[in-house]
């Protein structure tokens, strides 16, 4: 939160720089007969207004009954102290925080009554400005949970999200974006669809998110190949450029409620259908796209498990879409097994590259996939006749522009870099011979992110046994790569641990 708080009662101490990192949240660190606390009542978990000049933040209280900070300082975690601006020996105000009206719209909502518009704005509102811990982000993301947003509910949440922070307009009167719901290993499609509706003459600036219970995000697999924090300034630079862009959102501030509620869905491992919505569909209309695509793979160990519920979302999309006035198209497609080979940023992004340079052992389930949603994307802007969308799709990847064109964006973005895997490598080999008949997506994927990934770009795994391939006993059925020989062991023992994986029969 930026701004400036007014305090009620207030009091200073002296900064200091603990070196703590506590990743998106401001903590400040206070002994236990600080003054301070003795005087306000402050115990562990204490909200505080912590300001400096014109900047305040809000900052939860961690309280120290040892020396590590003397009398008369604060330290202050590293989040804290970027979003201040401040650094050792430098004053802070001290205050309670206001009780928010917000929470109490948190707390309707967790006992199942509808919200509207005005509570969803609030909430919004008061996240984006940096008032709720971590606790109370967690407890809204659970009580919008499951089937918990009704497609009101949804619209009103999407135009709360919309209405906070930055929003691109464009010169053109069509941009074109797609978006896959993931939870299917390796479905990287993104950045050859992307280079192919760019290569056809279509305005795509792709804003993409880091994974959130995925092994990577486009943005994770885009990074191991060119820079992706990119400020919005920049992002326009690029897509005149170019007519494209494959960039993470969060640096372009977008969408930043959505950026910090990600956060804590990443680590309540939840990705809940209201939300997600809300989420796609509001960075689509910040980044001023007009006409999208969206994916959904279904199957058994795939984010969405069946048809009905794949239906069920693609109303919700397509109603919201509406509501926000939105061009949308939704494919429903087979979430049986992962797509290509490679899971995690660097694997993935190996396999993307080997699709666009047209390579003899490119993925074809990858590239197919990839054609396809390039072609509804063709077709939906009517730059493709009808029918037509998937030709002309397969004609500029094969001819070689596609890959011309993706490269050029990524040098537009900074620069090009070859992806590599991780350095440590472990073979998992079959124990029977017989016909893959099935394929436990979700453990594969944990597999993946035991081994580092998305955090570690060159962490993941290359996979090798797609449903109905022979396999002969001792044969490998994947390979798991890390940065360090300790993450194979979490994967290793995972995996040994009884988790029934690849079904062969």
């Amino acid at each position: 939160m930026d701004g400036k708080l007014e305090p009620a009662h207030s009091h200073m101490l002296t900064v200091r720089s603990l070196g703590i990192d506590t990743y998106n949240e401001n903590i400040i660190f206070m002994r236990a007969d600080c003054h301070v606390c003795k005087s306000e009542g402050f115990r562990a978990l204490t909200r505080i207004v912590v300001s400096h000049e014109d900047r305040s933040i809000v900052a939860t209280l961690d309280v120290v009954h040892s020396d590590l900070i003397k009398e008369g300082e604060a330290g202050l975690s590293l989040v804290a102290l970027e979003r201040l601006g401040i650094s050792d020996g430098d004053p802070v105000i001290l205050s309670h925080l206001q009780p928010l009206g917000s929470l109490s719209d948190v707390r309707s909502k967790m006992y199942r009554n509808r919200l509207d518009e005005s509570a969803f704005k609030r909430i919004i509102s008061d996240v984006t400005r940096g008032l709720y811990s971590n606790i109370e982000l967690a407890a809204f993301i659970s009580a919008c949970s499951g089937d918990n947003l009704d497609t009101d509910e949804i619209i009103s949440l999407t135009k709360a999200m919309i209405g906070i922070g930055q929003r691109i307009r464009w010169n053109k009167e069509i941009i074109a974006d797609k978006h896959c719901v993931g939870g299917l290993p390796g479905n990287r499609t993104t950045p050859i669809v992307v280079a192919i509706a760019a290569a056809a003459g279509l305005v795509i600036p792709k804003t993409s998110s880091r994974g959130i219970t995925s092994p990577s995000g486009t943005a994770d697999t885009m990074e191991t190949m060119t820079p992706v924090n990119l400020s919005i300034d920049d992002i326009m630079h690029v897509v005149e450029k170019e007519g494209a862009c494959l960039v993470w959102g969060g640096r372009a501030n977008l969408s930043p409620a959505d950026d910090i509620l990600i956060g804590i869905e990443r680590a309540l491992d939840i990705d809940s259908a209201g939300q997600m919505i809300a989420s796609v569909l509001s960075k689509k209309a910040v980044a001023g796209s007009t006409h999208v695509i969206i994916e959904i793979p279904y199957g058994e160990t795939a984010k969405v498990r069946t048809m009905k519920e794949a239906l069920k979302l693609q109303y919700y999309f397509k109603a919201v879409a509406n509501a926000i006035g939105l061009t949308l198209e939704v494919l429903i497609t087979d979430g049986s097994q992962p797509v290509g080979r490679g899971i995690g940023p660097a694997l993935e992004a190996m396999d993307v590259l080997a699709v666009l340079r047209n390579e003899s052992n490119a993925p074809l389930d990858l590239k197919e996939r990839a054609i396809t949603l390039a072609a509804a994307l063709l077709e939906l802007v009517n730059h493709s006749e009808r029918k037509k969308g998937r030709e002309a799709a397969r004609s500029i990847l094969e001819s070689g522009a596609a890959w011309e064109k993706f490269h050029r964006i990524c040098i537009a973005q900074g620069g090009f870099t070859e992806p590599k895997p991780g350095k440590h490598k472990l073979e998992i080999t079959s124990e029977k011979s017989g016909i893959v008949k099935a394929i436990d997506n979700r453990k594969l994927a944990r597999i993946a992110k035991l081994a580092g990934a998305p955090l570690i770009l060159t962490a993941g795994l290359h996979f090798d046994a797609p449903i109905g391939k022979r396999i002969e006993k001792g044969q490998t059925l994947f390979t798991i790569y890390s940065e360090a020989e300790g993450e194979l062991r979490y994967s290793y023992d995972y995996l040994k641990a009884g988790n029934h994986i690849i079904t062969i029969e």
